[in-house]
């Protein structure tokens, strides 16, 4: 398992609320996990909690939480073939993609 961690400047509800979108979600999740467009198999919205599982070894779970200044902090663990190499850039994409809906909205 890998895990990563990063802060951002969005609420917390809008960066879990991109997170889980199954129209935003090829845009962060590795592929073994956004194949076919599946939703997050579980999602928690009390607790800004996901897991989404793939055939094979993949998961993913993602924890967000309020951070200084009305942002957010976001913790993903990822399991899976090359999950070490592949978390950072996943939040790093999660990120951007945090980002464009901001400037969409």
């Amino acid at each position: 398992m890998a895990s990563a961690e990063r802060g951002m400047s969005a609420p917390p509800e809008v960066v879990f609320n991109t997170a889980v979108d199954p129209n935003r979600m090829s845009a962060w999740l590795p592929e073994p996990l956004r194949a076919g467009g599946r939703p997050a198999t579980e999602v928690r919205r009390a607790e800004l909690t996901a897991c989404w599982r793939a055939t094979g070894d993949w998961t993913a779970q993602i924890r967000v939480d309020p951070a200084d200044a009305g942002g957010a902090w976001i913790r993903l663990d990822l399991t899976g073939g090359t999950a070490d190499r592949l978390v950072d850039e996943a939040l790093a994409d999660l990120a951007r993609a945090v980002d464009d809906n901001l400037q969409a909205g």
